[in-house]
């Protein structure tokens, strides 16, 4: 599935630092909270683990951003992100429900399925 990820030709994202500009006056980075499911590798090319990225940020485009920039400072190469969704409440699964305060504090929740 290759939804709301911005890629025509649905070849895996290069992940490289890079979008570090904060929100500025488009509203309050913590108005949502954002779960993002994709696909990453270590290398490129290599074998793929899904992986679930938590986050708060202001709109989709700013939570895809931030969601590979996390990635890229972790190691990962590769990423395709598949769906983007929004919680409206404390997930009831384990790793989720414990990752989620740390989101609302600002982090960033990798939760990689190996």
């Amino acid at each position: 599935m290759n939804a709301d990820n911005d890629n025509p030709n649905d070849e895996p994202f290069d992940i490289a630092p890079g979008d570090t500009r904060e929100p500025g006056d488009e509203g309050d980075p913590a108005a949502t909270v954002f779960i993002i499911i994709g696909r990453v590798t270590r290398r490129r090319g290599g074998k793929k683990s899904e992986v679930h990225v938590m986050l708060r940020a202001p709109d989709d485009d700013y939570a895809v951003r931030e969601t590979l920039n996390a990635l890229s400072r972790e190691g990962y190469a590769e990423a395709e992100l598949d769906q983007i969704g929004v919680l409206d409440g404390v997930p009831a699964d384990e790793p989720h429900a414990s990752a989620y305060q740390g989101v609302l504090d600002g982090e960033v929740a990798i939760i990689a399925h190996d």
